[in-house]
């Protein structure tokens, strides 16, 4: 659906990392772990094209104003990395926003029970808390976040108040394990053989070494891409990626935005 959001609060939770709450009236209803939102960020030709951004919670809370009552919210998990995302963190409290979403299809989650990992890099950690929030209620979920640096580790705090058991790794050993995420993960799985599922966002090299991981034990995995996009709806071909049968003879292409953004691991073409 396309809808007007209020902004209701736009917090630096580090260094260029922001999070955006903003009223949903609907669609907050209707979300799923894993999807995402094509944000124009104001109201004129430049930037001209949306920001997509995967949804980090969804929810009701309670209006400061007593006539107006409970309302939905959607929450967002942006780096400002360019002259969108910059707009978006200097946007005020009731500033509003043009949205379209929720877009996409989300992670499939639920059977089997039992041990989950999470994966996540970054902003890649935005669709996982959302998907954590539903995993604890039925399973024990493990989280395993990585960045270049401490600054890159966001809402630990969070995750852990959901009961989640967490585990930190920095590329410059600030925070942390040192070294890759991936490598606190499969020395992990290798010591308890125990989980029934994957879920996995960030970078594509990131996804690519979880896929692989996930093979090698033979556990279910998913993973939510990251990728530019025009449209959001599979229009404008803009974030498409080759599916695990492409070959030149018979091509097979996946659209990140209507297809994913979220995939089976096995599903795709990692070379």
């Amino acid at each position: 659906m396309q809808f007007r959001a209020t902004v209701i609060s736009n917090v630096e939770v580090s260094p260029g990392y922001f999070r955006m709450r903003l009223t949903a009236p609907g669609a907050a209803a209707v979300s799923a772990p894993g999807q995402f939102l094509m944000v124009k960020v104001r109201d004129a030709i430049d930037p001209l094209l949306r920001r997509p951004f995967g949804i980090f919670d969804a929810g009701t809370f309670e209006s400061e104003y007593a006539e107006v009552g409970r309302q939905t919210f959607l929450e967002i998990l942006y780096k400002v990395v360019g002259k969108g995302t910059m707009v978006l963190a200097n946007l005020p409290h009731g500033a509003h926003l043009d949205i379209l979403g929720p877009l996409g299809k989300g992670f499939v989650f639920g059977e089997p029970a039992g041990e989950k990992i999470l994966v996540g890099g970054g902003v890649g950690l935005a669709p996982l808390y959302y998907l954590a929030r539903e995993l604890v209620k039925t399973s024990r979920v493990h989280l395993f976040a990585g960045g270049r640096t401490r600054e890159d580790i966001l809402c630990i705090t969070e995750f852990e108040r959901l009961g989640v058991e967490t585990y930190v790794s920095t590329d410059d050993g600030t925070l942390g394990a040192r070294g890759l995420v991936t490598e606190v993960m499969e020395r992990y799985v290798t010591d308890n053989p125990s989980g029934k599922g994957i879920f996995a966002c960030g970078p594509f090299p990131m996804l690519k070494a979880v896929s692989l991981i996930a093979e090698r034990h033979r556990i279910p995995c998913q993973v939510s891409l990251e990728a530019y996009m025009a449209c959001g709806v599979g229009a404008c071909l803009g974030c498409v990626l080759k599916g695990r049968s492409h070959a030149e003879e018979t091509p097979d292409y996946r659209c990140v935005c209507k297809d994913g953004p979220v995939f089976d691991s096995t599903e795709l073409l990692w070379d």
